[in-house]
């Protein structure tokens, strides 16, 4: 398919424009045309030798061509003159949070893990030398780098991040580093494989500030039930935001909530995003491979912490986040609020990551306490399904989904999310217990598997003594000598079971049919696209503040063309200017990532 030809020709020229074209910024110019290629060399002899030719011309490309010193964005047009993170992306950009720059390194050792090729190590390499020039000097990362300088990257902020209306956390700049979205995470677990890989001193000095800045974020005694937890972001940044405007209050419906009920959620203990789940993985990962069993205390005190922040009484579940100290005569650990369109309350998604990590938490320390309430946090989740005709009211609580996001404390009452207005200027997000027209970006519903939570509940409650002490003597918290990392990383996501002494952490059966589409698909250009999940507008400036009172955007991802904030090009508002087409062809760097990882597990399969 032709490249800007196909933009050109599909695209309406609004939709050509939220690919990117008319940002303020100058447009960057398109790539260089590849080197014409040499005389054709003798086709490989086997499918294995085909595939890992494939994926040395794909990683090749991504490393040569595609990034910006080594670093990545999440989709580019095939000419890179557009490029998207969560959201619109400067060229000079990498992205943090998954599926971006350590994301895209993982890939590319994995390939060197399958084939000994040392082309793929070079692309790993120079991806996470790319990371490391992302690392905050406080040892974390923040979700997004600008290799052009802060002075850069601030201008991001005010311009497409600031109105941005449903992505709050990117309105405004604090210069620090996040937890949020595996950005930290999978950064780090990068900066342990490197420095494993090879000993690379470039690699030690990076990966020991990610221990450090996880251990200094961490909550210590001093903030009693918290401790152990961590912010959303570290280090504090004073002038976070604590509230957000609410422009055209008439148009909120009588007796709503509204805003940042707990003021700057930055500081709140948070589990949204699995980030107590991620930290301690990744201290485990630490103990197992450099036998630091100092950091054996930093996972001992989070793992109580999230059993002691389990809500008390019938209501048995977890918040997105918590309070960390005491605020506006509120005690630390009570649920919190965050974002705007994140009330305080309790929340049925991050009740059931919990419980599955006390699930881990037991198989690690033996500890049956980890196990003790969690019956009453299944019986809660059975107190609060969706009511029978949800979908009948409310279309988008359908695809298998069992139960409200977020359900109020105390009544026990779902509660849903709205929003009025056309952008971030004269509109704003509420919340009540309508379930009909809610947001699109930010599911009303969650699917909860109370059948699997207490299938795997039964099965290790009803251990002998025996049994778990024969599983605690081989988790990696028990490690005597320094082990391995599981061979791949990429291909799907390291969970604890995986890292028990014995475990196998086996690849999946790909045909060889498949691997024969995947090269197919590749062709000579060297590169796959895929449709890109999401376009955007461009920054045009600031959005009128004149109230809209028309309904084109309550439910969509988008609100009128001065919204930045991404959306699906064939599910757009249905008001002009805006037209429904058919998404563009990117490469889509979650798709390169899934197609390698077909391809290396079909080379080099763990079984």
């Amino acid at each position: 398919m032709q490249r800007r030809a196909f933009l050109s020709a599909s695209l309406s020229p609004i939709a050509l424009a939220a690919c990117g074209g008319g940002s303020d910024d100058p447009a960057p110019a398109p790539a260089p045309a590849p080197a014409p290629a040499p005389s054709p060399a003798p086709a490989p002899a086997t499918p294995q030798a085909r595939a890992t030719d494939a994926m040395k011309r794909a990683v090749s490309y991504m490393d040569e061509v595609v990034s910006y010193r080594g670093g990545y964005v999440w989709s580019y047009s095939p000419d890179l003159t557009q490029t998207f993170g969560e959201m619109e992306a400067k060229r000079t950009m990498c992205w943090i949070q998954p599926p971006g720059t350590p994301s895209v390194g993982h890939i590319f050792l994995d390939a060197y893990h399958a084939t000994g090729d040392e082309r793929f190590y070079q692309a790993a390499e120079r991806t996470a030398l790319a990371v490391v020039a992302a690392q905050h000097a406080s040892g974390g990362w923040n979700y997004i780098h600008d290799f052009a300088g802060e002075d850069s990257l601030k201008h991001w902020y005010e311009t497409i991040g600031r109105n941005g209306w449903r992505l709050e956390e990117f309105q405004n700049y604090y210069g620090n580093a996040t937890f949020d979205d595996a950005g930290t995470a999978v950064a780090s677990q990068l900066m342990l494989r490197m420095w494993l890989e090879k000993k690379d001193p470039r690699f030690e000095a990076p990966l020991n500030k990610a221990i450090e800045f996880i251990r200094s974020a961490q909550f210590g005694p001093e903030l009693g039930i918290a401790n152990g937890g961590w912010p959303q972001r570290f280090p504090h940044y004073a002038g976070a935001k604590s509230s957000m405007p609410a422009p055209n209050p008439e148009q909120r419906p009588a007796g709503a909530g509204y805003g940042m009920e707990d003021g700057d959620y930055t500081l709140h203990l948070t589990f949204n995003d699995d980030v107590m789940g991620e930290n301690i993985k990744f201290l485990t990962l630490c103990v197992m491979t450099l036998g630091r069993t100092d950091l054996v205390d930093n996972i001992t005190r989070a793992m109580e912490c999230m059993r002691a922040l389990q809500n008390p009484g019938a209501q048995a579940g977890w918040s997105l986040q918590h309070l960390s100290r005491e605020t506006n005569g509120r005690p630390a650990g009570a649920p919190a609020g965050a974002r705007t369109y994140e009330p305080r309350s309790l929340a049925t998604h991050t009740t059931q990551t919990n419980i599955q990590q006390l699930f881990n938490y037991f198989t690690l320390t033996g500890d049956r306490k980890f196990l003790a309430r969690i019956p009453e946090a299944i019986a809660w989740l059975k107190s609060v399904p969706l009511p029978a005709d949800a979908v009948q009211k409310n279309p988008q609580l359908g695809g298998g989904r069992t139960h409200p996001t977020f359900v109020e404390l105390v009544t026990n009452e779902p509660l849903y999310v709205h929003r009025y207005g056309s952008n971030i200027n004269n509109g704003a997000y509420y919340f009540d217990k309508d379930i009909t027209n809610t947001i699109s970006h930010y599911s009303a519903g969650r699917a909860v598997n109370i059948a699997s939570l207490e299938s795997r509940h039964a099965q290790l409650a009803g251990m002998s003594d025996a049994d778990v002490a024969a599983m605690v003597a081989r988790s990696p918290l028990k490690a005597t000598a320094p082990g391995q990392l599981p061979k791949y990383f990429g291909i799907r996501e390291v969970d604890f079971p995986d890292l028990f002494t014995g475990a196998k952490m086996t690849t999946p059966v790909v045909p060889e049919s498949e691997v024969s589409q995947l090269i197919d698909e590749l062709g000579s250009k060297n590169y796959w696209t895929s449709p890109v999940p999401e376009i955007v507008n461009p920054f045009r400036g600031p959005g009128p503040a004149t109230p809209y009172t028309g309904t084109a955007y309550r439910s969509k991802h988008v609100g009128d063309v001065y919204d930045t904030s991404p959306y699906p090009a064939d599910a757009p508002p249905e008001i002009e200017p805006y037209v429904k087409r058919d998404k563009p062809q990117f490469i889509v760097t979650s798709e390169v990532i899934r197609r390698l990882g077909r391809l290396i597990a079909f080379v080099a399969p763990v079984a």
